[in-house]
């Protein structure tokens, strides 16, 4: 089965998903990245969706979990690169997706999480990207 590579970027991970993604390459990506957390003590998570033209249900929820799992280990997660579509598709379907911080870039997102590593507690549910 293939898998999606996970990139150690100082205590943070980066997730590039390429691929469209089905049901059993999500799985995968939430039981790796659980593992990476792990070891790697890492204090954030950033996946970058900007290649996935849609989103359903499933890989919403999954999105959601890793989040949730993240933030159980210590780690938040940020969402980058959401595709319009997807985000009406995600609100269509009446899934909030909650644990998942979201940024319009990478560059946002990193900064959101370097924030968090830099000031040691987590990133506020309320906190903008703008750093408010």
């Amino acid at each position: 089965m293939d898998r999606i590579p996970i990139l150690k970027l100082g205590e943070a991970l980066l997730v590039t998903i390429q691929v469209d993604m089905h049901d059993r390459l999500a799985l995968a990506l939430e039981e790796d990245l659980t593992t990476r957390i792990v070891e790697y003590s890492a204090k954030g998570v950033l996946i970058d969706i900007s290649a996935l033209e849609i989103v359903d249900s499933f890989i919403g929820r999954t999105l959601g979990n890793i989040a949730m799992i993240a933030k159980v280990l210590d780690a938040d997660t940020v969402v980058v690169g959401m595709r319009p579509a997807v985000a009406i598709t995600l609100v269509e379907l009446g899934l909030s997706l909650p644990g998942v911080r979201t940024a319009l870039n990478a560059e946002r997102g990193m900064a959101m999480i370097k924030r968090r590593i830099d000031d040691g507690y987590p990133i506020s549910e309320y906190e903008d990207e703008g750093g408010s």
